[in-house]
């Protein structure tokens, strides 16, 4: 127990060290001439870009996090449903999910010039766009954690007189959850990643407009400035879907010992040999 802790740590001490080497070669690089600032600006000038106008960052921010939150009840909201559909349905599962896998593997970013003939430049082509770029992911891993759910648990359930809500509630979500989180977790990415990229080729606001915009001008500190916020989104967002498996846990930890004392339980009822 004790070497497991202290490997535990040494790994998460790692970690911290592997950060705080790479802050500092981010401030003492250009500051030694070794980059130029316009290809790297220091950490320091660039913290003080975004100081400096916070309140533009601030807006910005505000616009892209409104675009993230919308796109991702779409995106996410929506991908578990039909995936939940369409992995326990064989004849949808058939028909729908040939026709997801190959459009997966299409270069969405292409399709934005169409979103933004429809919508506008506005935040409405960006969380359509965003939307369906997290869908995709979200419903294909759905539907695959639905169909590697024990058809025997649901027979059990069955058998007990659970009702539907019960069986989703107690059997198939439990069952499918790591699947359905590590779908999430993609998808969710890919949103943030469609919203910024959606804002930086037409937009009039958000994060991504103002990389695009300082890019322009060649304002290197403004820039990273704008990418350290998207970077703070992404760890945040990271955040959230690991409070949500820590929360989850429990549900699958349940699940399993409910597998186990049915194993036990048909053992013990076998005759000896």
């Amino acid at each position: 127990m004790s070497a497991r802790i202290s490997a535990r740590i040494s790994a998460r001490t790692l970690r911290y060290l592997i950060v705080i080497g790479l802050i500092a070669l981010w401030e003492l690089l250009p500051r030694t001439g070794l980059i130029a600032e316009l290809f790297l600006p220091s950490l320091s000038s660039t913290l003080m870009a975004g100081w400096t106008d916070a309140g533009e960052y601030g807006h910005a921010l505000a616009v892209t996090l409104y675009e993230v939150v919308v796109s991702m009840a779409f995106a996410c909201g929506g991908g578990i449903l039909l995936g939940a559909v369409v992995g326990s349905l064989p004849r949808p599962r058939v028909l729908i999910m040939p026709m997801v896998s190959s459009l997966y593997a299409v270069p969405l970013v292409i399709l934005y010039p169409v979103f933004t003939v429809w919508l506008g430049i506005g935040s409405e082509s960006k969380i359509a766009f965003a939307s369906i770029y997290g869908f995709l992911p979200t419903m294909l891993a759905t539907a695959a954690g639905i169909q590697t759910i024990d058809p025997q648990l649901l027979l059990a359930a069955r058998s007990m007189g659970a009702t539907l809500s019960q069986r989703l509630v107690r059997v198939i979500i439990p069952a499918a959850i790591p699947t359905v989180l590590s779908g999430l977790r993609v998808g969710g990415a890919l949103v943030i990643v469609g919203v910024v990229v959606s804002e930086m080729l037409i937009s009039s606001a958000g994060i991504g407009y103002l990389i695009s915009r300082y890019r322009t001008i060649l304002d290197s500190p403004h820039v990273f400035a704008g990418v350290l916020l998207v970077l703070f989104l992404a760890i945040g967002f990271n955040a959230v879907i690991r409070w949500i498996e820590r929360k989850a846990a429990i549900w699958q930890t349940g699940t399993r010992a409910g597998q186990a004392n049915d194993d036990i339980a048909t053992g013990a009822m076998q005759p000896a040999t």
